[in-house]
């Protein structure tokens, strides 16, 4: 497959003509005489341009490395390796990703690394656990400020204004209702695709100030819907590193509100993985992060993330405590004052994560009546929050001893859920099949257990 992204950059760079046929020879010199070339002891003929273009892959970093140092000479910029557009390596940097980006540029990188292992399902970024020590560094990093923010930039593969920044936007818009309708495993790839084709060359653009820290917190978004959806797909090791890249990107674009949000979705990951204490200080810092600037329904979000840890420790008295604060903030909320990507945070959201903390404190009555007030005012636009808090009123039902709904609730949930691909959702309802076992010689619970196996959520293996 020919190289579309080299041949724009060598028109661009005046070494060929638009018919992409005249100037190879020029080129294949200016390769020889860069400095990476020099060092190698390495020289190039018009033949190897041809194959370049063609879509062979150098087989050396020398030789991309020199490539391009002879387009950034003509260019007069820097151009990265990932902008040559080279096939993805089939191995991956085992690391790739999990550090906290020190530069705008070195977050830039990181994601292109990160899509570019993820895309090519490198095993070592896909299959990969997750690292306590890249939250905790991630978490001190961005509360001190580690990273410069970016500034105007003169020169770049293009140039970019808000339009660009509203496109990006937009494109995470319509991920987002996919994920959110269907799970994160239905348009993941996709979105990856996407971002892997736009993002670096589009935070490599140049532009003022302005108009580059707005892109690098649109960017931030939308790798965060990466990370949210690599982590409802199962795919944790993998989703903690988009969302620290997540986190480089907003810090660099100076958003301070979605950077804790950013941490908040890592705390929210920790929990699932049974990290309470990680998880709890995590929503710590992003509510200590923010201070100064609180945005009380993010401030409430920022609780109530500390007591779903807190509730999973059984520390009742804490988990209370976080409980009434996220109250008192939700309470405090006008409608307007919140950054857009927090709006679907309303009032069954808030009863459905108040019903999880009571359901893991062992308060079954009080969960039933949360999990019920959630799923009366949804709005129907998140299936699989609807699910989610479906799950927990069935297990809540079952452990007040009222079987026969908790068994009708689940029923219900799991004929929402066939639409859904989420590993998340699966969890889900292996807490429910677990919650079953002591009841298993109930009528009710074979009844359902008989008839819930045409459910492709209630069969294990799938």
């Amino acid at each position: 497959m020919a190289n579309e992204r080299l041949s724009s950059l060598l028109i661009k760079a005046g070494f060929l003509d638009r018919a992409g046929t005249i100037g190879r020879k020029r080129f294949a010199r200016a390769v020889s005489e860069s400095p990476a070339a020099r060092a190698a002891g390495r020289s190039y003929s018009h033949t190897y341009v041809s194959r370049w273009i063609a879509g062979t892959v150098p087989r050396d970093d020398a030789t991309r490395t020199a490539i391009a140092q002879a387009v950034g000479a003509a260019l007069g910029r820097t151009v990265a390796l990932d902008e040559l557009g080279f096939r993805r390596p089939t191995t991956a940097d085992p690391q790739a990703g999990l550090a906290y980006p020190g530069s705008a540029e070195d977050g830039v990188v990181a994601t292109a690394q990160l899509l570019d292992a993820d895309l090519a399902s490198a095993p070592v970024v896909l299959s990969a656990p997750t690292n306590v020590a890249a939250w905790n560094e991630a978490s001190v990093s961005w509360l001190v400020g580690s990273q410069p923010p970016v500034g105007d930039r003169a020169e770049g593969p293009s140039r970019i204004g808000l339009s660009d920044v509203q496109r990006l936007r937009t494109m995470r818009e319509t991920f987002d209702r996919l994920d959110s309708t269907f799970g994160g495993a239905h348009a993941r790839n996709s979105l990856v695709q996407y971002l892997r084709t736009e993002l670096p060359l589009l935070l490599r653009a140049a532009g003022t100030a302005d108009v580059r820290r707005a892109l690098f917190a649109a960017a931030g978004e939308s790798t965060q819907l990466a990370a949210w959806m690599a982590y409802d797909a199962g795919l944790h090791g993998l989703a903690q590193r988009y969302f620290i890249q997540a986190l480089g990107l907003a810090d660099a674009g100076e958003d301070r509100l979605l950077a804790a949000s950013i941490l908040d979705a890592m705390s929210h990951q920790a929990s699932f993985l049974g990290r309470y204490r990680e998880a709890a200080n995590m929503a710590r810092a992003a509510r200590l992060g923010t201070d100064s600037i609180g945005i009380p329904i993010l401030t409430s979000h920022f609780h109530i993330m500390e007591a779903r840890a807190l509730a999973r420790i059984g520390d009742a008295d804490a988990c209370d405590r976080a409980m009434g604060s996220a109250v008192q903030h939700f309470e405090r909320h006008r409608a307007g004052d919140e950054p857009a990507w927090i709006g679907y945070f309303d009032q069954a959201e808030i009863a459905a994560e108040m019903a999880h903390c009571h359901r893991d404190l062992g308060r079954a009555d009080v969960a039933v009546e949360h999990a019920q007030r959630a799923l009366t005012s949804a709005s129907g636009d998140y299936v699989r929050s609807d699910f989610f808090v479906a799950m927990v009123l069935a297990d809540s039902l079952i452990d007040r001893g009222d079987l026969d709904e908790g068994c009708r609730v689940a029923a219900d949930a799991l004929e929402v859920g066939e639409g859904l691909r989420s590993a998340r959702c699966s969890s889900y309802v292996d807490e429910f099949r677990e919650r079953l076992v002591r009841h298993r010689r109930s009528t009710a619970v074979r009844t359902f257990a008989d008839s819930a196996q045409h459910f492709r959520l209630w069969r294990p293996s799938e």
